[in-house]
């Protein structure tokens, strides 16, 4: 976790929503159908929108996910992030134009 994040992941306004999130997903992944353990940010957090509770807390921003597909998630931003990127089944492909947002977790 970024150090500008750790104030907003331990507030008691995250901590309720992430856990009424999870209760209407009710807890499960909603890629795979396993247990979720995460609320994930579709828009990925970053310094200049962690102050913004429609970004932050709301709940159509938010989805459900198991570790492993948050890993997947963000492990896939970051090869696309580089000079090469990779497709699902590991093989090498033209880089997208610009560099996705990566967050902070």
């Amino acid at each position: 976790m970024k150090d500008w994040a750790k104030s907003f992941y331990q507030s008691k306004a995250w901590i309720k929503c992430r856990k009424s999130y999870l209760i209407s997903a009710n807890y499960l992944c909603e890629r795979c159908n396993e247990i979720a353990v995460i609320a994930h940010h579709r828009i990925y957090l970053t310094p200049h929108n962690i102050n913004d509770p429609t970004i932050t807390l709301a709940h159509s921003n938010l989805e459900a996910l198991c570790q492993d597909c948050h890993n997947k998630e963000h492990h896939k931003a970051v090869r696309q992030a580089g000079r090469y990127a990779f497709d699902e089944a590991g093989n090498v492909v033209q880089p997208p134009s610009s560099p996705p947002i990566v967050d902070g977790s």
